[in-house]
């Protein structure tokens, strides 16, 4: 066994069973560096976020089947007659789940997703109702109306939006993310730190981004390079190359760059970086294998390729000296502003397939129990139609799916469809006009769930989660939703 891939396996045997004690916490967030006890729990684990930029019209993907809202005996016929020509037929489009946590009351998968609705009945998945961007709990419109709540900036702004999803920081500006939060917390156990704990698919992003570091990106493949992998130096290649004159003359130039000594702070900082990208990339190309270990076909599309990249390089976790991992998986073109669905016809398809592989290749290489996937978007839409369309809206739905998932369950509170007269009396003290609902659920309290399961200490949530106070005590043992065992 190479030393690496010992180093990584016996680091995760490590953790399961002995607590890491005064453990060096790496985030300087007031310009200290705290020290507490993490106990990270056993061996590997990941989170997988699937975002879908540009907004997902959610109450498609999981709406009212059958029983009574808040507001309406017939929750499907409510949601029918709120969004008109955007809503679905319950007899073809729509497939029946019954939640455990629902008495009296059924929801319907989009029927483009019947991999999920499997999933879901086998316990496997669960559906997060109505959550959102937050500053502090919003209970209705007239607060809103009124400003008597602090709300999110930027709110229906795309840009704004991904941002604070990413960050969870809804009420100022920030480049800093979540996840790179974490990792600044708990990177130190791997014992590998070539390659960033936060692993990208799809680029750079907010998410994934440190204050000491940030995601290290990885090409998913295309038709013409199905591999991917990892990116090297541009026309540098190590070793000589028999065939290749110019590729020798390119590599040795750098190699002698990065060799030598820099007085000029500048050029020093320049080549460290150089230097550390070839040192990830090494580490990286010698321990992802170029396919998996397991005999699982992924479908040929963006989200496809992605977690198929994902899937060879949680195989290649030891070789990473990996004990923990994030991963950003992304597909944009969800801003549908007419012919919603037509468009989400494809589009919840080719999430539905791609996750269906993935999750079918974690559970081959018996990894179920250590993989976390969730989805995450900038908002949800507008429930009434406009050009058989949706707008930027607020409150959406999301979905996690893993083994430790406790599944078919929706958590959270599931809104009242019904849409606020143009005059007279309040009907939904959730829709703020047109459909646009308040979240019932905080992205903080969503993330926070998942940032315990990955091993950021309950005391240091609020490093991580600036208004996590406002929504969980966390000074508490319950957990903030409760989706993850």
């Amino acid at each position: 066994m190479k030393r690496r891939s010992f180093l990584g396996a016996a680091n995760c045997a490590a953790i399961s069973t002995i607590p890491l004690i005064n453990t060096l916490l790496n985030l300087r967030l007031t310009g200290s560096v705290a020290a507490e006890s993490v106990t990270p729990g056993d061996g590997y684990r990941a989170l997988v976020c699937l975002f879908f930029s540009g907004g997902n019209d959610s109450f498609n993907m999981l709406a009212p089947y059958s029983g009574p809202s808040a507001t309406a005996a017939d929750s499907y016929a409510e949601y029918a007659a709120s969004r008109t020509d955007l809503s679905l037929t319950k007899a073809t489009e729509l497939i029946e789940i019954t939640p455990d946590n629902t008495p009296g009351r059924s929801f319907g998968v989009h029927y483009r997703m019947p991999n999920l609705a499997s999933l879901f009945t086998a316990g496997d998945a669960a559906f997060v109702a109505n959550v959102g961007t937050l500053i502090e709990p919003v209970m209705n419109r007239t607060q809103v109306a009124l400003a008597t709540r602090r709300l999110p900036l930027g709110l229906y702004s795309h840009s704004d939006q991904i941002e604070q999803w990413q960050t969870s920081v809804p009420n100022s500006r920030s480049g800093v993310g979540w996840a790179g939060r974490t990792a600044d917390l708990i990177r130190s156990l791997n014992s590998e730190q070539s390659v960033s704990m936060n692993i990208s698919v799809d680029g750079s992003n907010v998410w994934q981004t440190g204050v000491q570091g940030a995601e290290y990106a990885v090409n998913p493949g295309n038709d013409n390079e199905p591999v991917g992998g990892a990116v090297a130096l541009t026309g540098y290649q190590r070793g000589y190359d028999v065939n290749d004159g110019f590729v020798n003359a390119t590599g040795a130039a750098v190699d002698s760059q990065l060799g030598q000594t820099y007085s000029n702070l500048l050029e020093l900082t320049f080549q460290e970086k150089r230097k550390s990208a070839q040192d990830a990339y090494d580490l990286y190309s010698a321990a992802v294998p170029g396919t998996l270990p397991v005999n699982v076909v992924f479908p040929n599309t963006s989200v496809g390729r992605q977690l198929h990249q994902v899937a060879k390089t949680i195989a290649g976790r030891n070789g990473l000296g990996a004990c923990r991992q994030t991963f950003f998986v992304n597909r944009g073109g969800w801003d549908h502003h007419n012919e919603t669905l037509q468009l989400q016809f494809g589009m919840l398809n080719e999430v539905d397939a791609a996750v269906a592989a993935f999750w079918q290749a974690i559970t081959a290489m018996g990894l179920q129990d250590s993989i976390v996937l969730f989805t995450a978007s900038d908002f949800g839409r507008t429930l009434s139609s406009n050009n058989r369309g949706s707008d930027h809206a607020w409150g959406g739905n999301q979905f996690v799916l893993g083994g430790p998932v406790l599944g078919k369950k929706i958590y959270g509170s599931y809104p009242s469809l019904g849409l606020n007269p143009e005059t007279g009396g309040e009907l939904n003290p959730l829709d703020t006009g047109r459909g646009r609902l308040i979240p019932t659920t905080s992205c903080d309290a969503y993330f926070a769930e998942l940032a315990l399961w990955l091993g950021v200490p309950r005391s240091s949530l609020s490093q991580v989660f600036p208004n996590i106070g406002n929504f969980i005590s966390t000074s508490g043992t319950d957990a903030p939703l409760g989706f993850l065992g």
